[in-house]
């Protein structure tokens, strides 16, 4: 029994329009190439028509892409070999470049990022490398960007995550470190000694005014002392005290003066 073509034909256009229905999500974007020739626009997102094989479709997603870079042998220009691995924040702007100009722009994002990583950070001194981070992370997101934006690509951030550094860089670092505490600590001794020694100046020119006030302060001395219980306390008895009782002898009353 011979099947009329005019009946199936209906089916297999059907079947073809079915097939050539797609659905692209809010953060994807189709590129369509028809005969080999980009279409000027993406479509998407929602419902799309792509009549293979005169079209073909790239999808492309507009989502920012989190890129962990590896661990990179870096030189510093102090000459300190360290590993260094960051991690870069991109997104595509230009569906039509990413596909266009460049054949992987995820693959060339991550060779970029690793090449740059290298030559910026080996153009620094290790001390600016640790202490200068937020600096670094705006240059290398700057140069990326730049060299990216003809892909449609757009680095929005990049972060330096660790700096692995020698064991014996740590130690010297660990006693440089050491140094400056103890270097600090001195000079807030010296300087202490210096204010203490100050007032110490006032205080012996005020006691000089007055004989009596070196007596009152050892009896004060003597009260701290003794409110313990505890020990054998040897006073010593002040010249000035002596000289005080040998001036009332003096001033007293039928006394004759030795």
């Amino acid at each position: 029994m011979l099947i009329n073509p005019l009946v199936i034909l209906p089916f297999i256009v059907v079947l073809y329009l079915i097939s050539s229905i797609k659905i692209l999500a809010e953060y994807e974007r189709g590129v369509i190439f028809r005969l080999g020739k980009l279409l000027p626009q993406p479509k998407g997102p929602g419902l799309i028509l792509v009549f293979a094989p005169i079209d073909r479709m790239v999808r492309v997603g507009l989502r920012t892409v989190v890129l962990d870079v590896p661990p990179q042998d870096v030189i510093t220009r102090d000459n300190v070999s360290v590993k260094v691995n960051a991690v870069v924040y991109f997104r595509v702007m230009d569906s039509l470049k990413a596909i266009v100009e460049v054949e992987n722009y995820n693959y060339a994002t991550s060779q970029l990022s690793q090449t740059t990583l290298r030559s910026v950070l080996g153009q620094v001194d290790l001390d600016d490398l640790l202490s200068r981070r937020e600096h670094l992370n705006q240059e290398l997101q700057q140069i990326l960007d730049q060299r990216t934006d003809p892909w449609g690509v757009k680095v929005s951030a990049v972060e330096v995550k660790h700096v692995d550094l020698p064991d014996n860089m740590q130690r010297a670092m660990a006693r440089q470190a050491e140094a400056e505490r103890e270097k600090r600590a001195k000079i807030i001794h010296a300087a202490g000694e210096l204010e203490a020694s100050e007032k110490l100046s006032q205080a012996a020119g005020i006691i000089a005014t007055e004989p009596v006030a070196i007596t009152l302060r050892y009896l004060q001395t003597l009260t701290e002392i003794a409110a313990e219980k505890n020990s054998t306390i040897i006073f010593p008895l002040p010249i000035e005290m002596m000289n005080l009782l040998g001036q009332a002898g003096v001033k007293a009353p039928g006394s004759q003066p030795r």
